[in-house]
C-alpha cells in the first residue's frame, strides 16, 4: 500500500535547479503555481501544454500549499538573484535599469 506522502514525493522532486519540479519534467511547482493560480490557465491546460497528468499539476499545487516556508524562500532566493544578475550588467553611462 502507497501512502500519500510516497505518491507525492514521486511527483515531486527536489533534484533540478535546486527547485522542487515535477518528476521527470522541468517544469517547477512554482511555474505552476504561477500559471494556474496566478495567470488563471486551466490545469487541464498546462497539463496539455508540458505533456503532463493532470494529476500532476495538482499535486504540485497542493505541494506549493503544503510548504509555504519552503516556497517562500525559494522565491526571496530567486528574486535575490535576479536582482543581483540586474546590478551586475553593464551598461553604457547614463543608462539606468528600469525599477518598476
Amino acid at each position: 500500500v502507497t501512502s500519500m506522502a510516497e505518491r507525492e514525493s514521486r511527483r515531486v522532486a527536489h533534484d533540478l535547479l535546486d527547485e522542487p519540479h515535477i518528476t521527470g519534467h522541468r517544469i517547477s511547482v512554482r511555474q505552476v503555481y504561477a500559471l494556474v493560480e496566478e495567470r488563471g490557465v486551466d490545469p487541464e491546460t498546462v497539463a496539455d501544454r508540458y505533456d503532463l497528468d493532470v494529476a500532476d499539476v495538482y499535486h504540485a499545487l497542493a505541494y506549493y500549499h503544503d510548504h509555504p516556508r519552503e516556497m517562500s524562500d525559494i522565491e526571496a532566493e530567486r528574486d535575490e538573484a535576479m536582482a543581483n544578475f540586474r546590478e551586475s550588467i553593464e551598461r553604457p553611462d547614463g543608462v539606468e535599469p528600469d525599477t518598476a
